[in-house]
């Protein structure tokens, strides 16, 4: 069932078009990734689809049933708004209805004198409220920041204060409690660590949400996705299958459409030569002739479409002035801690030419500290640092600093390289595509994509032999991240890279180091290796003893027939209390509704507390009844 049409979607801003014509159906059951480069519209068709833009042409409709829910990049625009107060916004309907009772309730208990039409207002909002779960709005909120791993204590913390993880499953929090059943997720996996994004993984994977995802990281794209998107040329095509089973698909549907272009051309050539044939001869049988072959002629060009180019991509190389040593960088048991709190300890690492090393680990554990550490941005507070001979760093600094943002690019990079002339610089640019008048841009103005392209141009013309990059493909695109991935894996000098791009790992890693307060564990191989060599450091399961296949299958069956006999008796004795206070309920609302207690304020209170306190009792026997209800069904 099509929970989303999107007809002849077009969208603009002032002069710049984005798309155009966009036509897509999202099933009940869709997870699809939608890529493109930056800039296209990717947002914009979010906020689109959200209802906040408005689009200029064609019609979008969303069924009935459907309730969307959007994680957007940043989680919030108040970022001193506690954690738990930032999921209660999901419930801001409900609790300017509460407000409202407040002053209602105020107001009957002063004794006003349109006391009839007061009670009437509170009896309509206390039966929305309850309709709509606002009895149990708020322990909803604080049950599912509990169940994302929140105590009390970070509940009560400003989100600015909070992890990019944090952040992260804090919005995943408002998305459950909106009950949406279609996701709308803007970069999901930026500034999460590792174990966060396997977290966000398994729980898509498992989801029963139908989810329209925008991410760069490709190895998420392949786990979490089985339909592709990409917006290019102000265009949607969609794709069967994730992101690696969308590559073979782009290539041959390019292919196809070239061939199909080139035949036709190919025929329109000979039928002009045709025609041109018969008009010398210039009988009236042969200008017949060159009149069909012309409607032909008209007939192709009206439908031959040219294939559009692929958007422009970086193209670089990153090369090496001098080769270095064999031995590149030795670390001997350094540390490091600020304020008097340790950070690591113990850290040893031997590092050789040509090796590609990642160091991975959880958000906070140091990573960019032992780079700047490395680089000597830092001091260590014991152990050693020595280079090799002949080695040259080149640092890329995933903050972006190091740039004097009072500058334009061109600036920026003929004051770091004085002896390159102006064709030099500009030719440089445009491989990193800043052409033209682009190249007079001030750097305060870039975006966090253009940023990135400005460091690593620098990086490339440093020749250095040894890179220590830090999240080098954050704010890339797809394209750009294939771009740098290619320049890396042709690069002859030698890589230290901090990096959650798994994608980015698996291609290039021949080790990996993974950092914990207590030293570093090393990992021959890439991602998927580390994987597998990385099992034995979780917590060991408790050992089981071992149960023949038949004796087993019959002690399971057991077990669940006597679990389902639990809960058949705990279903009926639910359904006993709930006829019970569904009666207390009727008997509560009808004596409200009596003219002696609606005249007595405090009566009315009375009876109005006991109504909510039966009432959330009720939502709470209503839960487990189903929750039982689907024991016995499984």
């Amino acid at each position: 069932m099509a929970i989303v049409t999107v007809n002849s979607l077009a969208m603009e801003f002032g002069e710049q078009r984005l798309f155009d014509g966009m036509n897509f159906e999202i099933q009940d059951n869709d997870r699809i990734g939608l890529i493109g480069v930056n800039g296209c519209g990717k947002t914009t068709l979010f906020k689109i689809l959200t209802g906040e833009y408005a689009p200029t042409g064609g019609t979008i409709v969303i069924h009935k049933n459907t309730a969307v829910g959007y994680m957007e990049q940043h989680v919030c625009r108040n970022p001193e708004r506690s954690a738990y107060d930032e999921v209660m916004t999901v419930f801001s309907e409900l609790t300017k209805m509460e407000s409202e009772l407040d002053i209602l309730n105020a107001k009957i208990n002063g004794g006003c004198e349109n006391l009839s039409e007061l009670v009437e207002r509170q009896a309509f909002l206390h039966d929305e409220l309850t309709r709509r779960g606002g009895l149990t709005c708020r322990s909803r909120a604080r049950s599912a920041l509990l169940g994302l791993g929140f105590d009390d204590t970070q509940m009560r913390l400003p989100v600015s204060a909070l992890s990019g993880g944090q952040r992260a499953k804090l919005q995943l929090a408002k998305l459950l409690l909106c009950e949406a059943n279609f996701l709308l997720l803007d970069e999901p996996t930026n500034h999460l660590d590792t174990h966060s994004v396997e977290w966000l993984e398994e729980y898509l994977i498992n989801s029963k949400c139908a989810y329209l995802v925008i991410s760069h990281d490709r190895y998420f794209l392949d786990k979490t996705t089985n339909r592709t998107f990409e917006l290019e040329n102000k265009k949607m095509t969609a794709y069967k299958g994730n992101y690696s089973a969308y590559l073979p698909q782009k290539k041959e549907r390019q292919l196809a459409a070239q061939r199909v272009y080139d035949n036709t051309v190919k025929e329109i050539n000979r039928l002009e030569g045709i025609i041109e044939q018969q008009r010398r001869w210039n009988r009236e049988k042969n200008i017949r002739t060159a009149e069909s072959k012309q409607k032909i002629i008209d007939r192709l060009s009206e439908n031959l479409e040219k294939p559009e180019n692929a958007p422009s991509a970086m193209h670089f190389g990153l090369d090496i002035k001098n080769q270095s040593g064999e031995d590149v960088l030795t670390v001997t048991n350094i540390s490091l801690g600020f304020n008097g709190e340790p950070l690591f300890e113990n850290v040893a690492m031997e590092v050789h030419r040509g090796e590609k090393i990642f160091i991975l680990g959880p958000n906070g554990c140091g990573k960019t500290s032992l780079l700047k550490t490395l680089l000597g941005k830092y001091t260590a507070q014991s152990g050693r640092i020595q280079f090799g001979v002949g080695v040259k760093t080149g640092y890329y600094d995933q903050i972006q600093t190091g740039m004097d943002s009072s500058k334009t690019i061109f600036e920026e990079m003929a004051d770091s390289f004085p002896a390159m002339t102006n064709t030099e610089i500009r030719s440089t640019l445009a491989r990193f595509l800043f052409k033209n008048d682009d190249v007079f841009k001030p750097l305060s103005a870039l975006s966090g994509g253009e940023r990135a392209k400005v460091l690593l141009t620098k990086l490339m013309l440093a020749q250095s032999n040894l890179l220590m990059l830090d999240e080098p493909t954050n704010h890339l695109d797809i394209i750009s991240c294939e771009a740098l991935q290619t320049a890396l894996s042709e690069y002859e000098g030698t890589l230290l890279i901090v990096s959650h791009d798994r994608y980015l790992i698996n291609s290039l890693a021949d080790k990996i180091y993974y950092l914990t307060p207590h030293g570093i564990e090393i990992f021959e191989g890439n991602y998927d290796d580390f994987l597998r060599k990385f099992q034995p450091f979780k917590a060991p399961e408790k050992k089981r003893q071992e149960v023949p296949e038949k004796q087993q299958e019959y002690k399971n069956k057991k077990e669940r027939d006597a679990q389902r006999r639990k809960a058949k008796v705990r279903i009926a004795k639910i359904e006993t209390e709930i006829s019970e206070k569904e009666d207390l309920l009727t008997t509560l609302n009808d004596s409200l509704n009596l003219p002696e207690n609606a005249c007595d304020y405090e009566k009315t209170l009375q009876i109005t507390n006991r109504i909510d306190e039966t009432q959330h009792f009720l939502d709470t026997l209503y839960q487990e009844w189903e929750t039982l209800s689907e024991t016995i069904d499984n």
